[in-house]
């Protein structure tokens, strides 16, 4: 049976869909106003083994997986204006950007891919429920979310209402309530573009963010739904006010039953940031000629709720471990069915370390479950150990590395050691890494 940490209880459970035959999950997807970073590749690598996990268990037919776009944000506005072009220029280009990310991590397509702008007529029928329910109330031209009516606020991040505004950035503004009522509609500023620009009952404006994800969650997956994914980062405000507005909309609803975190990244041992100058896109790691295979392999290495810390030691590490298992399948036809090890340490709140662990053993004992484990994770690439091998870029050719990979042979054997590693060196300017085995010399391309 699956098990899961839900954040909203603070403790693992057995995974109880709430129909077997539609399993339904949701994550939040990146708001497009600029690329992709790692940060997003940890969160959306770990909710692609989820989802590839249920469909193990439940059948592909059987799961309906929703990852939104935000289109429509103050972040997106502000850097239109600074960049001198249109909203949805900026858009279309980042959503471009991130699909070939995407591709490149060899995520699974969700279901549905639904962008905000294209479900501004649900999200104003769901803010026109709350002030009917009146838990919102319109204040020049904003309405907002009234959080004094919604009793169980705060229950995701399990504080008080006194504890949350101790720890949040509360915006101050005259039309406000309360000083932790969020906005579910704004007006539109004199200076955003018509793209960012809707009619509603109250104003020319557009939607707060939290209405954004609670408005096309319910379109796809309706009132209540199985698992809602995101990053630790979302879990207050943004899901907190989720909750809020769902369950406060739609009266008998729960919204989501389990809540899945994906844990902080760090680079280096510091918080990614660009004023710490280690902020790393995608895109970034790509055109250092890493394959995707790499970057899943390494975020795999640790629990997906723990604080992650990203290096490129970490990637050479995954990368020799990958070469490994890939020279340990060659040739080697696929298992039919999963690993029932692997089964059980992923159904144990996706524990890939161990899952890793596992593939060690299996390398020895069973190459063709090993390989059927591989392509299950997406970290099988057929051309992985001829792109390791890609001389295009060096001015060396395979003929001459093989030439002093024997001379080196035949200096080690006669001990001439300063002759061997004057070699290794030489090899090592030119390119190429070289690695002794039991089998004999390996090389590869430095990355």
């Amino acid at each position: 049976m699956l098990k899961l940490y839900n954040s909203l209880s603070k403790k693992v459970e057995d995974f109880k869909p709430i129909d077997k035959n539609n399993i339904r999950m949701y994550t939040c997807g990146i708001t497009v106003y600029d690329k992709a970073h790692l940060g997003h590749a940890k969160t959306y690598i770990s909710t692609d083994i989820l989802y590839r996990l249920l469909i193990e268990l439940y059948g592909k037919n059987h799961v309906t997986y929703v990852r939104n776009i935000t289109d429509v944000d103050d972040k997106i506005n502000k850097r239109a204006v600074e960049r001198g072009i249109t909203i949805q220029q900026l858009t279309e280009e980042n959503i471009e950007l991130m699909n070939k990310d995407f591709e490149y991590l060899h995520l699974l397509k969700p279901n549905v891919e639904p962008k905000a702008t294209e479900h501004i007529d649900e999200m104003i029928k769901i803010i026109q429920k709350l002030i009917d329910n009146r838990n919102a109330y319109v204040a020049d031209g904003h309405v907002l979310f009234d959080t004094t009516t919604f009793k169980d606020y705060g229950k995701l991040s399990g504080r008080s209402t006194d504890e949350l505004i101790a720890g949040a950035r509360v915006e101050i503004a005259p039309y406000k309530k309360n000083p932790m009522d969020f906005v579910l509609w704004k007006p539109s500023l004199e200076i955003d573009d018509n793209s960012s620009k809707f009619e509603s009952p109250w104003s020319i404006g557009r939607p707060g963010w939290h209405i954004e994800c609670s408005a096309m969650s319910h379109k796809y997956l309706g009132e209540n739904f199985d698992i809602h994914c995101g990053g630790n980062d979302l879990k207050f405000p943004h899901h907190e006010n989720e909750i809020a507005q769902s369950e406060c909309a739609f009266k008998d609803s729960t919204f989501a039953n389990y809540w899945v975190h994906i844990g902080f990244l760090l680079v280096n041992g510091e918080k990614m940031s660009k004023s710490l100058n280690n902020f790393t896109t995608i895109e970034d790691i790509k055109n250092k000629d890493i394959n995707g295979v790499t970057i899943r392999y390494a975020f795999l290495k640790n629990h997906y709720r723990t604080p992650f810390d990203f290096s490129m030691k970490l990637i050479e590490e995954s990368e020799k471990n990958l070469t490994d298992l890939h020279e340990a399948v060659q040739n080697v036809e696929s298992a039919k069915e999963l690993d029932k090890n692997v089964l059980e340490f992923l159904c144990d709140d996706l524990n890939t370390s161990k899952v890793l662990a596992e593939l060690q053993k299996l390398k020895v004992e069973n190459p063709s479950a090993l390989k059927k484990v591989m392509e299950f994770l997406d970290i099988y690439d057929e051309n992985f150990l001829n792109n390791k091998k890609d001389l295009s870029k060096l001015s060396i050719t395979e003929t001459e590395i093989l030439d002093l990979i024997n001379k080196r042979s035949e200096a080690k054997n006669t001990k001439n050691y300063i002759e061997s590693d004057r070699i290794r060196n030489l090899l090592d300017k030119k390119g190429i890494s070289i690695k002794d085995t039991k089998e004999g010399t390996e090389w590869s391309v430095k990355k």
